[in-house]
């Protein structure tokens, strides 16, 4: 059920969707100028995606838009087949993304270990400040630029210095006002009535348009073009996704409060496929503005359709004021972002937790700033699984003991999995044991395949040897599944315990 909100928090709401929609504009147009579109496709794609997401998403208060994670992958497929092609591809992404949501997989991404999340957060707030850096040459788009320098460079860097102090001092003094808003406003009217002659949005590309029409992709419907488009579509809706759920997680912890992940995965579908037929790039949820959004405390779902709907008047009605802006204000904003978003926290404590999450926060901020996110995520989730299961294979342990003058019992305890099973060999004596042994595995548990393989493959080393072993409380699972080892399972129904094994063989 929802609730109606008060004044302050519609004001709030209302002024951080304002902010948030200036932010958008350079940020679409420079994600449309990497993609080789129109910026019109960039700047549609960020009124649609955060229009839709923000209505219909799993987290209120997230932003999203054409983000650089995105368009990346479109370059290629743009200079080779052109739009049309790129439109039908976010089509499809947006079913694969639906898809997705429909499987109930959103939820995974809570599997993500929290060293990955903080290389993930500090390798965002670097890319956000180094694309920055942009601004600071004479021209965008393809071609080689030279640097801003001399008397334009200085101008650039004192309004960037001046919004940024704005931003940072203003909440000592009120909070009537989002300090990134009140920023952007000052130093625009200063350069406006200083005469001070800076980069300015226009300086992109021109923002004026109409509404966005609904057309079909002018592209063959048929398997040769689904060949085409199909492995793009998958690593957009992969990508999209992934820096969607990462930034839900980020919100999550930031506000003390629950998204839901699936539904969010369901809106992103839904925008990026609406894009695909009224010419926009597609895109996801973006870090930066969402940490605009929630910094000015924003929560509710009114910020980003009032930040959609503002874009969108900005296209239509008010193009000539908003390309006046400076470009110096929008860089200050995002280098406060950047610092915001970056975790300091994990510099003072990378010393004091394990060396292997340090290296995986260390390697997953470096994979992001120099190649993709999903690249990095899908390294330090790696990272930290092998870890874990280095780390559990060392836990295994036995406890030998006699059972009368001629029985010798191993009470196992840990867990038994691919990476232990080698040492749960190692654990165990055939030739020197006695006629009979038993194997307690009361405080382990049998995990997968490789574990089974091992127990059946020491069963095989006893019965050579003439010797009887007894395996002592395995779940019904392992009984079912092993081979060679079967004849030695006591089964006892009331004490036995009750787990399924990982193994491809059941059901």
């Amino acid at each position: 059920m929802t609730t109606a909100l008060s004044f302050a928090e519609a004001k709030t709401n209302l002024l951080s969707g304002l902010t948030v929609a200036l932010a958008l504009v350079p940020e679409a147009i420079a994600f449309s100028l990497v993609a080789h579109v129109n910026p019109l496709v960039g700047l549609y794609a960020a009124f649609i995606m955060c229009l839709i997401t923000a209505a219909f998403g799993g987290r209120p208060g997230m932003i999203s838009g054409a983000t650089g994670s995105t368009a990346v992958v479109m370059v290629a497929l743009v200079v080779q087949h052109g739009t049309q092609y790129l439109f039908a591809t976010i089509i499809l992404t947006g079913l694969l993304q639906i898809l997705f949501a429909v499987l109930r997989l959103g939820k995974f991404i809570r599997m993500v270990p929290h060293p990955v999340m903080l290389g993930f957060v500090n390798g965002l707030a670097i890319v956000i400040a180094l694309a920055q850096l942009g601004h600071f040459k004479t021209g965008y788009g393809p071609g080689v630029h030279s640097w801003i320098q001399g008397p334009e460079l200085y101008k650039m860097i004192a309004l960037i210095v001046v919004t940024m102090l704005i931003i940072y001092l203003l909440p000592k003094l009120t909070k009537a006002v989002p300090s990134a808003l009140a920023g952007i406003v000052v130093v625009a009217l200063v350069a406006h009535f200083a005469g001070i002659h800076t980069k300015t949005v226009g300086d992109m590309a021109s923002i004026h348009g109409g509404l966005p029409a609904f057309h079909l992709p002018a592209v063959p419907f048929n398997f040769a073009t689904l060949a085409v488009v199909f492995p793009y579509a998958l690593i957009i809706a992969g990508v999209g996704l992934l820096e969607t759920l990462l930034t839900l997680n980020l919100v999550d912890e930031m506000t003390d409060s629950r998204g839901r992940p699936n539904r969010e995965c369901m809106a992103q579908g839904a925008a990026n496929f609406v894009c695909g037929f009224f010419g926009a790039m597609g895109g996801c949820a973006m870090i930066g503005q969402t940490m605009i959004n929630i910094n000015a405390g924003a929560r509710k779902r009114l910020s980003g359709i009032t930040a959609a709907v503002f874009l969108l008047i900005f296209i239509l009605f008010t193009s000539s004021l908003i390309e006046k802006i400076p470009i110096a204000a929008l860089i200050g904003v995002m280098f406060v972002v950047s610092e915001k978003t970056f975790e300091w926290s994990s510099l003072r404590v990378i010393s004091k937790v394990p060396r292997h999450d340090a290296f995986v926060i260390i390697a997953v901020t470096i994979v992001t700033v120099f190649t993709n996110l999903a690249t990095a995520v899908a390294l330090g989730v790696i990272i930290a699984a092998l870890v874990f299961a280095w780390e559990h294979a060392k836990q295994i342990s036995v406890r030998v003991s006699t059972d009368g003058a001629t029985r010798k019992v191993y009470e196992l305890q840990g867990s038994l999995f691919f990476a232990s099973a080698r040492g749960f060999q190692d654990l165990f004596t055939p030739k020197d044991d006695p006629e009979e042994v038993i194997i307690e595995f009361r405080r382990a548990r049998v995990m997968d395949h490789s574990a089974l393989e091992a127990i059946d493959s020491l069963a095989d080393r006893y019965r050579h040897l003439g010797k009887h072993l007894h395996l002592r409380h395995l779940s019904p699972d392992c009984y079912e599944l092993l081979q060679k080892a079967k004849d030695m399972v006591e089964v006892n129904l009331a004490e036995d315990p009750r787990y399924h094994v990982a193994d491809n063989q059941l059901g």
